[in-house]
């Protein structure tokens, strides 16, 4: 394994990754989490992102399942996508997975966690200060109908 890992590290420091970082790379394509009720996921997800700024994007059928998903401005990546499972059986949550959203403000936060609870999600953490994770940061916790663990985050810490 460590000739595994010490390619990595010459792949990084080669003169085309700029001395070790690749700055104009996100870290993620896409982010996927199943559900059993396509409309239902979409009601709640609209509610929780559209105050985020996302908006939702049109999926172009490629014979897989149907999905939904949500990008930022017109970027065509990151992706979140909701997905009916691809094996057919009923989508489940991942014990100890969650995806976490970042919001403009701290109202914002505020707002999407309303508009999940609203559209059938439940509480997991009312919005407000986590100053253990940070000054500024500010959070709040949900789970979406389907019972995929969702944070919505301002992070008043870090300059993004």
């Amino acid at each position: 394994m460590p000739d595994a890992i010490e390619a990595c590290h010459a792949f990084l420091k080669a003169p085309d990754h700029q001395g070790g970082r690749m700055e104009s790379r996100q870290m993620f394509s896409h982010i996927t989490v199943g559900t059993r009720d396509l409309e239902r996921a979409g009601r709640f997800y609209d509610a929780v992102l559209l105050p985020l700024g996302l908006k939702r994007r049109v999926v172009t059928p490629d014979g897989g399942p149907l999905a939904l998903c949500w990008v930022t401005g017109q970027a065509l990546l990151p992706r979140f996508y909701v997905y009916m499972p691809y094996d057919g059986e009923p989508a489940t949550v991942g014990n100890g997975s969650m995806v976490a959203f970042l919001a403009p403000t701290q109202e914002a936060v505020s707002v999407a966690h309303a508009g999940g609870l609203a559209q059938g999600g439940t509480d997991e953490g009312a919005p407000g200060v986590r100053p253990h994770y940070g000054d500024g940061y500010f959070g709040a916790y949900l789970r979406d109908p389907d019972g995929n663990k969702v944070h919505i985050v301002h992070r008043g810490d870090l300059p993004l």
